[in-house]
């Protein structure tokens, strides 16, 4: 049903390459492949996210790490991401990516030294090479073993038994990284205990976004393609045992400096999520979820789920002007569509449609709205049952669609992380209080700042709060 959905927006600042780091020479991909996955992984992650201080604090941590790696001769480019999943990653041709969810999440330069060490392991080791030889021995793989196996099942536990082999061996391969990547950190004179420190964050903050039961963003995070966290953890205290019984440098009090006023969360060409409220500033549009609903605004649609189990999708479809939207509804691209369902309305003075439609045991109710020539747009419920909170909650989120005025868009900003000293009368509610926008903010503040539980604030001391 939803196969000829389009994303609603890409978005992000985009421009050069966030940071060039180590030797003068700009290193230049290894091929035209490597140069097709940078452009994919850009776009996938909404354009690159450009800000002086980062850079310049990324671009010292790694040339750090290069001076103390294994291979001080090899070249990398380091690109941030504007996106808020939390993720780093590479490729073999040395390009080095970080996510600005994940610089919004550390607290200081060693932790930001430890990730990118254990990244930049798997180019010195030839992982990332090794990966995609694996992909596409295993591709070769399944094709032979569904072109062999008359019997499906048969085939099905062949190809399982396969992708367990190659996680057991991506698992050997990511500890191998979290080793190299502490001793490298230790060499370059950071904390060693930073990467265990910091996946404990990461690991506050997975349950932190688990516990808003919010459809997450398909954009895989760091956590979700790496072991455990208890068993990384641990693995990382060990290394970091192992090394030279030096602390080693945090440097917190600059990297805070770096990241104070970085973006939180959705940036402006992505819109924003507030609460129950969508509104995106270049589209001036915007539409409220009902009571007990969560939104998540990804790259590719906005999407919410109820407490009842209904699920939206919002998105952006390119239609001919001239097309009548009840004629869009019945082009056939709705499975089990009910045409005698079709109705035309109104939305806040703007056209609309829409349409009932049941397959493979679900109850869909379709909106299609549009804005003069600026775009048009659907709203896409789903449920098990058609129930009457399932039409309600539906009614509700269409009847709020409305073009947004001037004054509003004005008013649209960016949550950011901002930095603040805590004060002799501060306490942590009173910090708390100044978090805006965002979801259970005291856990957050928490996380953000790796609280542990029974741990009070300090006056003097400097913390991140999230605020418009």
């Amino acid at each position: 049903m939803l196969s000829g959905c389009n994303a609603l927006l890409g978005g992000g600042s985009r421009g050069a390459a966030s940071a060039i780091v180590n030797q003068t020479a700009t290193p230049a991909r290894a091929d035209s492949v490597s140069s097709q996955e940078h452009a994919r992984i850009v776009a996938t992650y909404g354009g690159i996210y450009h800000d002086k201080r980062l850079e310049e604090m990324l671009a010292k941590v790694v040339t750090r790490l290069v001076a103390a790696s294994d291979d001080p001769k090899r070249t990398y480019r380091v690109t941030i991401l504007n996106a808020p999943a939390v993720n780093a990653f590479a490729l073999p041709s040395g390009d080095l990516y970080v996510t600005r969810g994940l610089l919004a999440l550390a607290s200081d330069a060693s932790e930001v030294a430890a990730v990118m060490a254990h990244e930049m392991a798997h180019v010195t080791a030839n992982h990332a090479a090794q990966r995609e030889a694996r992909a596409r021995t295993a591709i070769i793989v399944s094709r032979a073993v569904t072109d062999a196996l008359a019997d499906g099942s048969a085939g099905q536990l062949a190809l399982a038994s396969g992708q367990r082999t190659l996680a057991s061996f991506s698992r050997q391969q990511e500890l191998e990284a979290d080793a190299i990547g502490v001793r490298t950190a230790a060499r370059a004179v950071y904390d060693p205990m930073a990467a265990s420190r910091f996946l404990m964050t990461m690991s506050r903050y997975a349950n932190y976004r688990g516990s808003l039961a919010a459809v997450q963003d398909r954009r895989p995070d760091f956590l979700s393609n790496h072991p455990s966290t208890p068993e990384r953890v641990e693995f990382a205290r060990q290394a970091a045992q192992q090394v030279e019984k030096s602390k080693g440098d945090t440097d917190r009090g600059a990297y805070l400096a770096a990241i104070d006023g970085i973006i939180y969360g959705d940036d402006t060409g992505q819109g924003y999520v507030r609460g129950r409220n969508f509104y995106h500033a270049g589209l001036k549009l915007g539409f409220t979820v009902p009571e007990g609903f969560v939104l998540d605004n990804t790259t590719e649609a906005v999407l919410a789920t109820g407490p009842d189990g209904t699920a939206l999708r919002f998105d952006a479809v390119t239609l001919p002007e001239s097309m009548p939207l009840e004629t869009y509804l019945a082009s056939g691209w709705i499975n089990g569509l009910d045409r005698s369902s079709i109705a035309a309305f109104e939305i806040n003075g703007l056209p609309a449609a829409s349409a009932l439609a049941r397959a493979k045991g679900w109850v869909f109710r379709i909106t299609v709205v549009r804005i003069g020539d600026t775009g048009t747009y659907r709203f896409i419920f789903a449920n098990e049952s058609d129930t009457p909170a399932f039409a309600d909650a539906e009614r509700q989120t269409v009847s709020s669609f409305r073009v947004l005025t001037r004054e509003e868009v004005a008013d649209l900003k960016p949550l950011r992380v901002k930095i603040v000293t805590v004060g002799f009368r501060d306490d942590e509610d009173s910090l708390v209080r100044r978090m805006r926008g965002v979801d259970k903010p005291a856990q957050l503040f928490r996380v953000l700042n790796n609280f542990d539980p029974e741990e009070r604030l300090r006056a003097g001391t400097k913390v991140k709060i999230v605020a418009d």
